[in-house]
């Protein structure tokens, strides 16, 4: 078998530009791929006889010596829309919608000649940490398939951990690309709250939600984001920053950076083998003198709780539209609009997007939308000013991304709490719209992925991959 996928982006980009392989064969490559490890369950549709067939047209057409992407395969997460492509966000709701329009992203990634592949597998409408709430069955962690893979990005994770493709597209609402990114030893960054374009993407929460890229190293990720950023009239909330190139810092030496560490982010709630590992991570750090403190943050042990009423206010709102009226599943079994309304959503969503929008109601009705929802905006303020206040006087945040390693498949399945205590490391980034990146940095004793946070000011995602191209493959 052919194993141009397992070289870099600049090695394949190299034989592309000498003629020694074409995208056809990059994109064979990674269909064959996907079908010896189909037990990964990462794909829900695939776009292969499309990607075949603009492989065959790019191969005609002379390779952009500059553009690092032309011809390289990449996934997307169900949840953003790609016309003439089904996207069902991994739910029964949506199992027959196919997109008569391309999400502002996929427009970005055809203007850099990347070929999408497939919809990667995740949890349904984003609402889960492990992918296991897909309708479609849960995605499996590459590095031991009994084990999750994280979510809701899972299978995003999942397709490039296992070296089916070199790059993925997630979405991050409370760490949903930084913890599969951790548990299946990945880079995943969700950028700044508005760098990224949301048009297209499926909404969950959307003062959270964020598209973002995920990648074998901390290089390409860079490379990616690069396309992706900007301005977007289809999106209020997007960001008129200038552009930048965020590979621009790699390599660059560290010394007399400043990094603090929440103790909260080194408490009981983490395992100790993750504290070793980031403990070896500080030792790295204060040895190319960078001045490490830890310190004490306020409102870090209030994220869960504000997630949850933010986060599930919002989807019941978002969620909403998917009556079974204009797309999306129609249930059989109706005699009145009623019942059409009420068994189309019965039937349509599963278990834990049910729960979710039954809560998000109950916040958001009354008075119940002052005593909660208004009051956890309150506190999620008062979370980005204590950031704002530690970013005054240092560089970086760091802290683990998961407060332990990947568990089992069949683990703590009806434990709905620990879905969000396992993204209680990473959603307050969510919280104040900073931007957030996860790297390897070793493994467990059970040979897991250990993920590194690193988290930035607002919009300082380069210097956030100086950081960490500096860190990678230290920790081993």
């Amino acid at each position: 078998m052919n194993k141009y996928l397992d070289l870099s982006i600049q090695e394949i980009h190299k034989l592309l530009l000498e003629k020694k392989i074409t995208p056809l064969d990059l994109v064979e490559e990674a269909y064959q791929r996907i079908e010896e490890k189909a037990s990964l369950n990462s794909f829900i549709t695939l776009n292969q006889s499309e990607a075949i067939s603009y492989a065959k047209q790019l191969g005609e057409e002379e390779v952009e010596k500059d553009n690092l992407l032309w011809g390289i395969p990449i996934a997307i997460k169900d949840n953003i829309s790609t016309k003439g492509i089904r996207t069902t966000c991994a739910s029964k709701m949506l199992e027959n919608y196919v997109p008569i329009y391309d999400a502002t992203v996929i427009e970005k990634i055809k203007e850099k000649k990347m070929i999408v592949i497939g919809k990667t597998n995740m949890d349904e409408f984003a609402m889960g940490s492990t992918s296991r709430t897909s309708y479609f069955g849960a995605p499996k962690n590459p590095i031991n398939e009994n084990k999750i893979t994280g979510g809701s990005s899972g299978g995003s994770a999942a397709c490039v951990s296992g070296g089916l493709v070199p790059l993925a597209l997630g979405s991050d609402t409370g760490g949903s690309i930084r913890q599969p990114a951790s548990y299946t030893g990945i880079v995943g960054m969700k950028p700044t709250y508005g760098r990224v374009s949301r048009y297209g993407l499926i909404a969950f929460a959307s003062s959270l939600d964020q598209i973002g890229p995920m990648t074998r190293t901390v290089y390409e990720n860079a490379l990616l984001l690069n396309c992706l950023v900007g301005k977007d009239s289809k999106d209020l909330t997007s960001r008129d920053s200038s552009i930048e190139d965020f590979t621009r810092l790699i390599g660059k030496e560290i010394k007399g950076m400043k990094v603090a560490i929440p103790n909260y982010f080194v408490s009981e709630i983490v395992s100790f083998e993750i504290i070793e590992k980031l403990h070896q991570v500080v030792d790295i750090l204060r040895q190319n003198e960078v001045e490490v403190d830890y310190i004490d943050m306020q409102y870090l042990d209030q994220a869960v709780t504000l997630y949850q009423i933010i986060a599930m206010g919002e989807a019941s709102s978002n969620l909403a539209r998917f009556d079974g009226v204009k797309f999306g599943y129609r249930s059989p079994k109706a005699d009145s609009v009623e019942e059409m309304y009420l068994n189309s959503r019965s039937e349509g969503f599963g278990r834990e997007v049910k729960r979710r929008i039954m809560v998000g109601s109950y916040l958001l009705s009354g008075e119940n939308a002052k005593i909660y929802y208004d009051k956890a905006l309150m506190i999620r303020n008062a979370m980005k000013q204590e950031f704002d206040k530690v970013f005054e006087k240092y560089d970086f945040v760091l802290g683990p991304v998961t407060t332990t390693t990947a568990y089992g498949l069949e683990e703590n399945l009806d434990d709905s709490r620990k879905s969000f205590m396992d993204d209680v490391l990473v959603i307050p980034v969510n919280m104040a719209g900073l931007p957030g990146l996860s790297i390897p940095m070793g493994k467990g004793k059970d040979d897991m992925p250990i993920g590194l946070h690193i988290i930035g000011n607002k919009l300082e995602e380069a210097k956030m991959y100086q950081l960490a191209s500096f860190l990678e493959n230290k920790v081993k």
